[in-house]
């Protein structure tokens, strides 16, 4: 009996022969073609168009000599000359371009008639000689060679244009051959397709059939299921192994008992000695297993329910974490604080769902982990401490720096020099972008470590928008920026610290207009949407490359080819430790050469 992969040899090895005949046959005639083409481009149209050029610049050398006879001299003994030289550069190219019998002779020809007409042409042109001699010498000498040349290089021309129609017409009968021996074999191809199609279906399709729904009696449980061969070739074999296969199956469930049993007892040994604090809940958010931290810091103890804890975080955690079916952490602002032996602890509980069984919804239980955050908090602790620290120390001494450069730059101790006034104008500037700086980095300290208070009182959207541009409209006018403001009616009020705020809007509206040209255009939104409302700020500038948009609130990151007056990269940071501080959140989205959309959510 023919096996399955004879079969198959057999139907794609008399189709790969039919498309490989096709292929060459389509080759030879796409470079048959090619020549055809090339003969028409490369070797006739030169001379053509070389023999056309020649036939303009004669003409237009022609007229030139007869306007000079009316006083213009100098004017056409300029325009000979450059005429002059385009006919002799296109007899260089026909003369380097020799393609049919008798173009060779035709053209030196010319070259050698050419000669004698310039020779003429310059004794006309010598202003020694008077106009009748040269009207002579025109008719008698330059007139016939003028006539000469033209008919030879027309002649030229007729024969490359007859040998490109030619050429064209080979060409088209080549394209047509080609189509007509394609066509054959494209039907070719497909008739070898359809029995190819039909013989599958008897081979293969069918008993494949059988085999899924075998599979399909094998998956829903029936493992006493035997499958009948009715062939020896790979189909047969494939039923053998399905056989097999049921009769592994049905020693693997008996060994299912045994192993679920072994492994419960090994992952409870596994969580005793594991030192961070982890739990297990079932579906109704009981404790299964836990670590035995997590048992004794946490009291997190087997048969435990997740309400029954002091954790009012606790559930809605694992309820997130199920309905979400992805890890979820309660961030970085949801630490827990622990004191064990004397000692402060801090940790972050995150809940991982369990994936539940092929044939079953929703999650099977939920894994809680309680991660050591005690070093991290440290740390944040103390570079807070130390930018703070640094930041008061450096103030005192730039206050006097700034002091005594304006003291100088109103010469009260003295008179300065131009140099002088330059170089602590300079001084004066840069001493207040450290000053900037400096208040930046104690902003961003104080908010991120809560100690910057937000006096929140209900406003309008329309009213933050209105104090947040009021500084800017005079520095648009005079960029000619156009500034917009689209606030619908009857949007709901925010909880908001107007100050803060104003800082946001200040600092996106500063970079609007620093990143946006004459004529563009900046507007200001607020919307309503189910989290709050919605403000933005778009602009028409460059805009920022997307793999920057990721980083770009991050602290002292900025976009590569910015200015050095720009700042530092702190300003959208506090920008969005003010929106967190509101409870809301910040983004950015971006497209290169059309601007850039900067927003932020507030609730309402």
């Amino acid at each position: 009996m023919i096996s399955l992969r004879h079969k198959l040899a057999l139907g794609f090895g008399s189709l790969l022969a039919v498309i490989a005949v096709m292929a060459l046959l389509t080759v030879q005639q796409i470079d048959r073609l090619g020549n055809a083409v090339d003969d028409i481009l490369k070797q006739n149209y030169r001379s053509v168009t070389a023999s056309q050029s020649m036939k303009e610049a004669l003409e237009k050398m022609d007229s030139d000599i007869l306007f000079s006879f009316t006083g213009r001299h100098e004017a056409s003994l300029h325009n000979i000359s450059e005429s002059e030289r385009k006919f002799r550069e296109a007899l260089s190219v026909e003369l380097g371009n020799i393609t049919l019998p008798g173009e060779k002779e035709k053209a030196e020809r010319i070259s050698e008639l050419f000669d004698r007409y310039s020779m003429a042409m310059h004794s006309i042109m010598d202003g020694s000689v008077t106009p009748q001699k040269r009207r002579e010498t025109y008719f008698t000498t330059l007139l016939p060679l003028l006539t000469e040349i033209g008919m030879l290089a027309q002649q030229i021309l007729d024969m490359n244009q007859a040998n490109m129609d030619k050429a064209n017409e080979a060409a088209r009968v080549m394209a047509s051959s080609a189509h007509n021996r394609i066509l054959v074999a494209i039907i070719a191809c497909a008739a070898v397709t359809i029995i190819f199609s039909y013989q599958s279906r008897r081979w293969i399709l069918n008993p494949i059939r059988r085999l899924i729904n075998s599979a399909n009696e094998i998956r829903n449980g029936n493992l006493e299921l035997v499958i009948e061969q009715e062939s020896n070739d790979e189909i047969g074999q494939l039923s053998e192994a399905f056989n097999e296969m049921a009769a592994t199956l049905r020693n693997a469930r008996r060994r299912d008992d045994e192993n679920l049993y072994r492994t419960r007892r090994a992952t409870q040994e596994v969580m005793n000695i594991l030192p961070t604090p982890i739990a297990i809940f079932d579906r109704e958010g009981r404790v299964e297993v836990a670590t035995q931290s997590a048992a004794r810091i946490f009291g997190l103890k087997p048969g435990t329910g997740a309400g029954c804890l002091d954790y009012p975080w606790l559930p809605g955690l694992l309820q997130r974490a199920a309905i979400d079916g992805r890890a979820v952490e309660s961030g970085e602002n949801g630490y827990i604080q622990k004191f064990i032996d004397n000692r402060e602890y801090f940790f972050m509980p995150a809940a991982v769902p369990i994936p539940p069984l092929p044939d079953a919804d929703g999650s099977t239980g939920t894994v809680l982990l309680l991660y050591d955050m005690t070093q991290v908090h440290e740390q944040k602790e103390l570079k807070r401490d130390v930018v703070a620290t640094v930041s008061h120390q450096l103030r005192t001494p730039l206050t006097s720096m700034r002091m005594a450069i304006h003291l100088l730059l109103e010469q009260r101790i003295g008179p300065l020099n131009d140099k002088q006034r330059e170089l602590l104008r300079a001084a004066g500037e840069e001493s207040d972008r450290l000053a900037d700086i400096l208040d930046d980095l104690l902003d961003l300290n104080r908010i991120e470590s809560g100690r910057g208070r937000l006096k929140r009182q209900q406003c309008q959207p329309e009213a933050l928008i209105s104090a947040g541009i009021e500084h800017f409209i005079p520095e648009a006018k005079a960029k000619g920026i156009g500034l917009i403001v689209d606030v619908p009616s009857e949007l709901p009020t925010v909880t908001a610290d107007t100050a803060s705020i104003g800082y946001v809007f200040t600092n996106l509206l500063s970079n609007a207009l620093r990143y946006s040209h004459e004529g563009g255009r900046i507007t200001v939104r607020a919307e309503a949407e189910l989290s709050g409302i919605r403000f933005s700020v778009e602009d028409t500038g460059e805009g920022i490359p997307p793999e920057h948009l990721k980083r770009i609130f991050d602290q002292f990151y900025r976009v590569p080819g910015q200015d050095e007056k720009s700042g530092i990269g702190l300003g959208l940071s506090i920008v969005r430790e003010i929106v967190k501080a509101h409870g809301g959140t910040v983004g950015v989205e971006s497209t290169r050469g059309k601007g850039s959309v900067f927003h932020f959510t507030l609730p309402a």
